[in-house]
């Protein structure tokens, strides 16, 4: 009996154990710097597996089909944005698991962005108002490399509109982001 009883709590302690490490994996606080939009991104926590991001730059943007006209051949919008997205991570136990890296939010993830663009600094086109505004949902992958280069890639369709009451949707919105972290946790 009492050799069962030890099986038993030892069993029970072990699993108990197990299921704290599994625990353990989740967001992390980051700032980080991105380069292919040049904007300072600050990432939060809001659960264990979510996240809240918001970043502020100056980049490049094309131009919507109900919001601009004019312009020929490559269409651009160089502006200030602000850009905000709630991340919920899915796969983040699975990569680890796999001894895969987790660190500084490196999973896949759904999310909801919502992005807007100021007053353009240059452009080709000619937009019906000086900000507009987008949102919708995407799938994405956030991956670290090395020490601390950042890669974030995500798609999904998107809702547009600007302060003038036009809008409409776009089937596709692509983001690609390429910067290093600063500081973790």
């Amino acid at each position: 009996m009492k050799k069962s009883l030890l099986i038993l709590t030892f069993g029970l302690l072990t699993t108990l154990n197990y299921a704290q490490e599994k625990n353990d994996i989740g967001t992390e606080k980051v700032f980080r710097v991105n380069f292919l939009n040049p904007a300072i991104e600050l990432e939060i926590p809001t659960g264990q597996y979510s996240t809240f991001s918001s970043a502020l730059g100056v980049g490049y943007g094309g131009g919507y089909p109900d919001l601009t006209y004019g312009g020929n051949g490559f269409i651009y919008i160089i502006s200030p944005f602000a850009d905000f997205q709630q991340k919920w991570f899915y796969n983040l136990n699975k990569r680890n698991d796999k001894n895969r890296n987790t660190e500084n939010n490196s999973g896949n993830f759904v999310s909801l962005r919502f992005i807007t663009r100021g007053n353009s600094i240059a452009e080709n086109v000619s937009r019906t108002s000086d900000f507009d505004f987008a949102f919708g949902p995407t799938w994405g992958i956030q991956r670290k490399y090395g020490k601390n280069f950042h890669l974030l890639f995500d798609v999904g369709p998107q809702y547009y509109f600007d302060t003038d009451g036009n809008g409409n949707i776009w089937p596709i919105m692509l983001q690609l982001n390429l910067g290093f972290d600063l500081k973790r946790k």
